[in-house]
């Protein structure tokens, strides 16, 4: 359900390890906010039913790196400008038990720019492959803690109602499918306020829109279901989708294969052949960064297939 590049080289203060250095840095600083979408496995019935829980599960990169973080490399002393820089560029390397080590230290912080990072970075960490269940589910509500002390502290803070967006849909995993889609209302109202905060954040734009297509597309036997569990279900339409996904490329052109790939589907769901040709070809042709990209790539390829 309801997914940071900095590109500033680090001071030598931060004491990086040399994995983080070799770090690609080609982002431009308005993706510092980048989500990754993952397929979401809790639904009502199988298929399509998946959507209607609302926003995808969100990962912030492909995890290469897994290295514990060595006590020696953190700096204690470091100034909060430092440490918040420390914390994006290893974000930006995929370091994510770095991350996680490095803003653990900072947990009982009252600072919102800090509590939304360790946000990030617990919901990263649950998100690894192989992660224990258990401890998936620990860092899933530990995630959502940062992020409500976070919102508390600065309620005009779009990253806090980003992350408290995403991490709201996370929990709903572990309370019931009723509460589930009870909480895609905020969840959208959380990301809406965070557009409007930000408008140039074009992932929260892009979840938005995915948001919206999850509803759109949803078969009416499963709107049967969801009003059975839930007086009013959310709703939405392919043209709302599209919007938001317009609008994500529109302030940062081919940011990322996903937006691409779900401009193509909406398109399709438009029955705009035309124009689902275009955005599947882009998807398509995007450079594999990711194992996401990768996926992207074989979805398009796959579409692109049977439009002919």
């Amino acid at each position: 359900m309801a997914g940071l590049m900095l590109t500033r080289c680090v001071s030598g203060r931060t004491l990086l390890s040399a994995s983080a250095a070799r770090c690609v840095k080609t982002r431009a600083t308005n993706r510092n906010y980048r989500t990754v979408l993952t397929r979401n496995t809790s639904a009502l019935t199988r298929g399509g039913a998946a959507v209607l829980l609302g926003l995808p599960s969100l990962s912030c990169l492909l995890y290469e790196a897994r290295h514990r973080v060595q006590r020696s490399a953190v700096v204690h002393a470091l100034e909060k400008e430092e440490v918040l820089e420390q914390a994006d560029y290893l974000y930006s390397c995929a370091e994510t038990e770095k991350l996680y080590e490095l803003l653990l230290q900072y947990k009982n912080s009252d600072d919102t720019e800090v509590m939304w990072r360790l946000a990030r970075a617990s919901r990263g960490l649950a998100l690894l492959p192989d992660m224990d269940a258990e401890r998936k589910k620990q860092l899933v509500f530990e995630a959502f803690e940062y992020a409500k002390r976070a919102l508390e502290k600065d309620d005009k803070s779009f990253a806090a109602h980003k992350w408290y967006g995403i991490c709201l849909s996370d929990i709903g995993d572990y309370e019931g499918v009723k509460v589930k889609i009870g909480n895609s209302y905020k969840i959208r109202e959380h990301l809406e306020t965070a557009t409007k905060l930000n408008p140039k954040d074009a992932t929260s734009l892009h979840i938005l829109g995915y948001w919206c297509f999850a509803f759109a597309e949803l078969p009416w036997y499963q709107r049967k279901v969801a009003a059975v569990i839930f007086a009013s279900p959310p709703t939405s339409t392919y043209e709302e989708a599209l919007a938001f996904f317009l609008k994500a490329e529109e302030v940062d052109p081919n940011f990322y294969s996903k937006n691409l790939l779900m401009l193509g589907k909406t398109y399709l769901g438009m029955k705009d052949k035309e124009k689902a040709l275009l955005w599947l070809t882009k998807a398509k042709e995007y450079p594999p960064h990711t194992h996401e990209d990768k996926e992207v790539h074989k979805e398009a390829v796959d579409l692109l297939k049977k439009l002919g």
